[in-house]
C-alpha cells in the first residue's frame, strides 16, 4: 500500500486557525462504517449516539509549554521545542539555529542560571540537550505553548489547547479530538449512563507529521510513552463485558487501548509490524475482542489498513493531514475508500480541518 493512497486536496481556507466557543459548538460528521451512511450534526449532539453502559476512553495527557527561546554565547538566536524527557536534565528537542553541533551552548531567555548544551546530534534538527538544572519550573514561567505550524494566529488563552480533563504533563502536541468536550457535556454523558475513563499517551510531534516513505509499511513510527492504570483497565473491561461499547477519544487513545489489548493477548515488546502481520493472516480476520491489560511504558504501535482492532468499537477523531499516520489509522478502522470519500464530503461541506477543526464520530 502506497503513502500516496492517503493523499487529498485541502483548500487552505479550511484549516482552522482558532478554536470555537464553546468547545462543543464544532460540527460533527457521523460515519456508520457498516453501511457507509453519513450524518451531519453539531458536536453537542453526540449525546444521541451513546447508550447507557458505553465507556468513553480519553487521553488525559497535558501539553507542556515546550517552546523555549535563547541564544548562543555569540548572540545568534536559538529556538527549542522539547519533545521527550530522557532524565532529570536531558531532553530530546528540535533545535532551530545554525551550526548547533555537539557541545554547543544555549543561554536561555529569562533566567541567567539556565543553560543547555547539545550532548548528542540526532536525526535532522533533533538534538539531545542537557540542561544545567531541571527545567520544569522554568517551563512554567518562561515556556510557550507549541502550536502546530499550520496555525498562524496567536492563541489568546493557552488552555484552549488543553483538554478539560488534562492532568499529567508530557505532550508536545494536544490530543485534539478531546478539545471538543466541555465539563457540561461530560456531565450530561454521565447522566445518560455513559462511563468516562482516562488513559495516558504523551504525544510527540512524529505522530502528526506526514509519512515520507513511499510504501506505508516502510514508515518507522517513533515510540511514545503510554499507560493504562490497573483500575482503568478493570473498569474498561468490566464495561465491555457488561455489553457497553469502548469509544476512544482520538487516535492516541486508540493506540493505548490497542496496545493494552495486544499485551493481554500475550504480545509484548515492539508492535512495529503488527499491521502487516494481521494483513498476512497470522491473526483471525474476525479478531474477537481482547481485554486490555494495564501497562506503563513505550508503544510503537503503527496502525494502518490491515490491522485488526481488538479493543475499540467506536472512535471520535478530528480531520487529519494528508499522508499522515493518523489518517492511516482512521482508514484501518473504517476502510480507506470510505474514509477518503468522507474527506471529500467534508471538504465539499466546508468542514474545518486539523487541530482546532471539526470532528467525526465513526461508529
Amino acid at each position: 500500500m502506497k503513502t500516496s493512497d492517503f493523499d487529498y486536496t485541502l483548500p487552505q481556507a479550511l484549516i482552522a486557525q482558532r478554536p470555537l466557543t464553546p468547545r462543543d459548538a464544532s460540527r460533527l460528521l457521523i460515519l456508520n462504517r457498516e453501511n457507509g451512511r453519513i450524518a451531519h450534526q453539531q458536536f453537542s449532539d453526540i449525546l444521541d449516539y451513546f447508550n447507557p453502559g458505553d465507556i468513553l476512553v480519553a487521553n488525559n495527557s497535558r501539553v507542556i509549554p515546550a517552546r523555549l527561546y535563547g541564544r548562543k554565547p555569540t548572540g545568534g538566536k536559538i529556538e527549542l521545542l522539547l519533545l521527550e524527557q530522557l532524565d532529570d536534565t536531558r531532553w530530546k528537542a528540535l533545535v532551530g539555529g545554525k551550526k548547533m553541533g555537539e557541545d554547543s551552548v544555549i543561554l536561555l531567555d529569562g533566567d541567567e542560571t539556565m543553560t543547555g548544551m547539545v550532548t548528542a546530534v540526532l536525526d535532522g534538527p533533533q538534538r539531545e540537550i542537557t540542561f544545567s538544572q531541571p527545567v520544569n519550573a522554568y517551563l512554567r514561567q518562561h515556556g510557550h505553548t507549541p502550536l502546530p505550524p499550520y496555525i498562524h494566529e496567536q492563541l489568546a488563552d493557552p488552555e484552549r489547547y488543553q483538554t478539560v480533563y488534562s492532568r499529567p504533563e508530557g505532550s508536545a502536541a494536544a490530543p485534539t479530538a478531546g478539545l471538543h468536550f466541555t465539563g457540561d457535556l461530560l456531565f450530561a454523558l454521565r447522566e445518560r449512563g455513559v462511563i468516562f475513563e482516562t488513559v495516558t499517551l504523551h504525544v510527540g510531534l512524529d505522530t502528526f507529521k506526514p509519512v515520507e516513505a513511499e510504501q506505508v509499511a516502510d514508515h518507522v513510527i517513533h515510540s511514545e510513552w503510554a499507560a493504562i492504570s490497573p483500575a482503568a483497565a478493570k473498569r474498561i473491561n468490566e464495561a465491555k463485558l457488561a455489553g457497553g461499547r469502548i469509544v476512544a477519544v482520538g487516535t492516541t487513545a486508540v493506540r493505548v487501548l490497542e496496545t493494552g489489548a495486544l499485551r493481554s493477548a500475550g504480545l509484548t515488546g515492539s508492535f512495529r509490524d503488527i499491521s502487516a502481520r494481521d494483513d498476512a493472516g497470522e491473526t483471525s480476520s474476525l479478531c474477537p475482542w481482547k481485554p486490555v491489560s494495564a501497562f506503563a511504558g513505550p508503544t510503537d504501535l503503527f496502525i494502518y489498513p490491515g490491522y485488526k482492532f481488538r479493543a475499540v468499537d467506536a472512535m471520535i477523531t478530528n480531520f487529519h493531514l494528508p499522508q499522515s499516520s493518523l489518517l492511516m489509522l482512521v482508514s484501518a478502522f473504517a476502510g480507506r475508500e470510505k474514509v477518503m470519500q468522507m474527506y471529500e464530503t467534508a471538504v465539499a461541506k466546508k468542514y474545518r480541518f486539523y487541530s482546532f477543526g471539526d470532528a467525526m464520530f465513526i461508529t
